[in-house]
Formats: structure tokens, C-alpha cells, sequence
């Protein structure tokens, strides 16, 4: 069994992480950005934050990522954190005082 194909088998992903040379297979940004419905702003303000894998440059300007690290950042997302923040919502109205 090839140790690299494991971690894929046990996420019952239905899209391969590897090819049959147990390389882990690698897509650009565009692509990404096709897959996971975020702003590339967004995608951006995740990584800075540690809240996304960051991807590799493989060239000046040609990043690309890790396609088994996007598919265990999916898996987590949905995951529940009681301590996760989930922005202000609304600000209350105030009422204009009778005078």
C-alpha cells in the first residue's frame, strides 16, 4: 500500500489527492478559486490569518496549492467551535427619544 495514497483513503474524498505515483497532485489559484466558492480577497485574508494553507510558487508568479490540503481544510471548516466567532450581526436601532 502506498503510504502518500493513505491519508486520501481515510477522507473518502471522492476526487484523488495523489496520482498513481503517490505525488501530491497541485492546483493554481484559478482553479481553487473555481472549487471553493471565496473572493480571492477573502482566500487571501484566510492565509494571512493561518485560516487557509498557504500555497507554494513554483515560479515568480505561479502559485499553487496542495490539493489534499484543500480538501482537509473543507473536511474542518464544517467542524463545530464553540469559541468561533461569527461577526457582530445587525447594530440595534436607538429609537429617537420623545422630547
Amino acid at each position: 500500500m502506498n503510504p502518500a495514497a493513505k491519508p486520501e483513503q481515510q477522507t473518502g474524498s471522492e476526487e484523488r489527492a495523489t496520482d498513481s505515483g503517490g505525488l501530491r497532485k497541485m492546483i493554481d489559484e484559478q482553479q481553487l478559486l473555481e472549487r471553493i466558492p471565496m473572493s480571492r480577497s477573502t482566500l487571501h485574508r484566510l492565509q494571512k490569518k493561518d485560516r487557509f494553507p498557504k500555497g507554494v510558487y513554483l515560479s515568480a508568479n505561479r502559485k499553487f496549492y496542495f490539493l489534499d490540503d484543500i480538501v482537509r481544510w473543507q473536511n474542518t471548516v464544517n467542524e463545530f467551535n464553540p469559541n468561533r466567532k461569527r461577526g457582530q450581526g445587525r447594530r440595534r436601532r436607538v429609537s429617537p427619544s420623545a422630547s
